[in-house]
Parts: structure tokens; C-alpha cells; sequence
């Protein structure tokens, strides 16, 4: 997860979204996206008024990556009024059960 840079006037913004991202759950394994360690980043430009989630599947051929992008883009469109997101999957570093937060763990039985 990101953590709050006091010199970016744009932080608290990206943390209050990767905090909204935690609605966005995981149709298979019923973990909020954040807590499955997923989300890698975002970026945000406040003139374009643009939110890019730079985020990874638990693999490649996820068959609910299609489901879980548009939950994404639905959740910050749907809560941070005229903005827009974008996702970019990326696969490196590639996802592994490290990624997932102590509460993630807790809530798999981990």
C-alpha cells in the first residue's frame, strides 16, 4: 500500500481512494482488493481529473479479472465525482500470498 507523502498535495486524495477500494471484493476468495494485496499504486491527475490503478490479478488467466477491473473503475467513477479511472494491469512483481495484509490473512484463516 502507498503511505502519505506530506510534499504531494494529491496523497491524501490517492489514500482516501485506495481506502474506497476496499469495497471492491474479490468474487472468489470474498477479500476486499487491498487486503489481497492487489492494488500496487495510484496516480492521479486533478486537471484531467484522471485516477490510474495500477493493480495485478492473483494470475494472469484470473477468471474474474474482467469483474474485478470494471469493480475498480465503477468504484472510483461511482465515489470521487467527475473523475475517471483508468486500470493498468501489470504482472510484475508477479502476486503471491506475501502480498496478502495480516487482516487479509486473518479473514483467509491464514
Amino acid at each position: 500500500m502507498t503511505s502519505f507523502d506530506i510534499t504531494d498535495p494529491l496523497s491524501f486524495l490517492k489514500e482516501q481512494m485506495m481506502e474506497t477500494l476496499r469495497l471492491v471484493i474479490d468474487p472468489e476468495l470474498h477479500i476486499n482488493i487491498i487486503d489481497l494485496g492487489l492494488v500496487y499504486g495510484i496516480e492521479i491527475d486533478d486537471v484531467k481529473k484522471l485516477a490510474k490503478i495500477e493493480m495485478t490479478l492473483s494470475s494472469q488467466y484470473c477468471p474474474m479479472g474482467e469483474s474485478i477491473v470494471s469493480a475498480v473503475k465503477n468504484c472510483i467513477e461511482g465515489h470521487y465525482d467527475g473523475y475517471a479511472a483508468t486500470v493498468e494491469l501489470v504482472w510484475e512483481p508477479v502476486w503471491s500470498y506475501d502480498n496478502i495484509s495480516d487482516e487479509g490473512k486473518r479473514l483467509l484463516g491464514m
